[in-house]
């Protein structure tokens, strides 16, 4: 069987992956419509780590489904799929220090190496590249030559302008804010838009003085 994401050309575009087989016995996914929440559930503990990040690929295809259908333009599910990694982000940064032990990045490039090879490779499997640093050391890039979140994905001709991937920009800006560091991410080269490699650019903006979760003071 074809596990491709939007491969599957219906008039609605992206194929719904529930149909493909059902993860929900694993993961419990929740889509409302205003104020979009990805809750994951992991009920059975799965020993296996790669079929437990085969569901979640799959889960996240039928997230990304949704959206596509309950907006107009890709641009609308791109804010969306940011918007809910940011909130993800801004809540997975507490279970992040508390099982990686890492302490307080001195610099960007410490911040990079943390992100790189801790963050990624705790909750994704994989160990991003860094390169194209800018002279100032304010920017740099991460290189993923295998992004979990697009196997068995093709985006079809009617959604070109969709980030599939978005939800992790939103993550990094969430969670970085979390420990003062106010930056911009976005991706630079897809590889689901024909790119060899994809590519999300970080950019440092400030240093947040005096953060304090929402709903403090």
């Amino acid at each position: 069987m074809d596990y491709r994401c939007g491969a599957c050309h219906e008039e609605s575009g992206l194929v719904g992956l529930a149909d493909l087989y059902d993860p929900m016995r694993t993961f419990v996914l929740k889509v409302e419509r205003a104020e979009t929440q990805f809750i994951i559930e992991d009920e059975d503990r799965l020993a296996n780590q790669e079929r437990s990040s085969e569901l979640f690929t799959l889960t996240y295809g039928a997230l990304v489904t949704q959206l596509c259908k309950d907006y107009e333009n890709d641009e609308d599910v791109n804010k969306q799929l940011d918007k809910m990694g940011y909130n993800i982000g801004v809540r997975l940064i507490e279970d992040f220090l508390a099982r990686s032990n890492v302490g307080r990045c001195h610099d960007f490039r410490e911040t990079a190496d943390v992100i790189a090879k801790v963050a990624f490779k705790m909750y994704l499997g994989i160990t991003p590249s860094i390169t194209n640093w800018s002279p100032a050391g304010d920017e740099f890039s991460l290189i993923l030559e295998n992004n979990p979140l697009v196997d068995f994905v093709e985006l079809p001709d009617n959604h070109s302008s969709l980030i599939y991937s978005n939800l992790l920009c939103g993550v990094l800006r969430g969670a970085l804010e979390m420990v003062q560091m106010a930056v911009e991410a976005k991706f630079v080269q897809d590889t689901l838009k024909g790119d060899g490699v994809t590519e999300i650019r970080m950019r440092f903006i400030r240093r947040i003085e005096d953060n304090l979760p929402a709903g403090e003071e």
